[in-house]
């Protein structure tokens, strides 16, 4: 009976093993976006905002993930400097930076939009946070001079500190009609969705990398 006894439990320690790796694995990964209006939502519902249909769409294809929406409407790499602690809360694995336009569309200086994204992707990886760059153009009525120092920032700060880039955040969506609002620049429903599908595998091979560092 003893040896019996002795045998089922070597049979369930087996069976168990795997199935409480898996669930280890598959860990709930905490995704913050840290951005402006562009990704907060801004005059949308808050399902329809960038992060929420983000962690729609990544648990539909199977991943165990959370996408917390820290976008505020109007913010400046400044802005985003100075909250980034509040933020960015303890716990968090994955930031994807979106933020820039502001900065562009009121002419600011971009060495202080570099320096401030430097500085936050410098703090989140103290931290241990994997950052994904969301990259951002400078309006064209802004002129050629400043979008020459204004678009190199975000490929250069992810090339400085290996980030995955993400090129144009509107990507696919400025320009186009139907996918924004009335004010010409922001997305609407349709343009978020558009976004989320395009930027979908570079979050993902974010996850992966989370994932990699965290349970392998």
């Amino acid at each position: 009976m003893r040896t019996l006894f002795t045998s089922l439990l070597i049979v369930c320690g087996l069976l168990s093993g795997p199935s409480q790796a898996g669930a280890q694995t598959l860990r709930e990964v905490k995704l913050v976006v840290l951005g402006d209006s562009l990704s907060a939502g801004y005059q949308l519902p808050a399902a329809d905002a960038f992060p929420a249909k983000l962690q729609a769409a990544l648990r539909a294809r199977g991943q165990a993930v959370s996408v917390e929406n820290a976008g505020v409407s109007g913010d400046t790499s400044t802005g985003g400097l100075e909250r980034l602690d509040w933020s960015v809360a303890e716990g968090t694995d994955a930031v994807i930076l979106e933020l820039g336009a502001n900065d562009a569309l009121r002419g600011l200086d971009p060495a202080i939009t570099r320096s401030n994204l430097d500085t936050i992707v410098t703090r989140l990886k103290e931290r241990g946070i994997a950052v994904l760059m969301a990259g951002m153009l400078a309006p064209p009525n802004m002129g050629s001079a400043y979008a020459g120092a204004f678009n190199p920032i975000f490929p250069d700060l992810a090339g400085k500190h290996g980030l995955i880039l993400d090129p144009f955040f509107l990507d696919g969506v400025a320009t186009v009609p139907g996918l924004s609002l009335a004010d010409g620049m922001h997305p609407n429903a349709r343009g978020v969705d558009v976004m989320v599908q395009r930027i979908l595998p570079k979050v993902e091979e974010l996850i992966a990398a989370v994932r990699a560092r965290r349970d392998g």
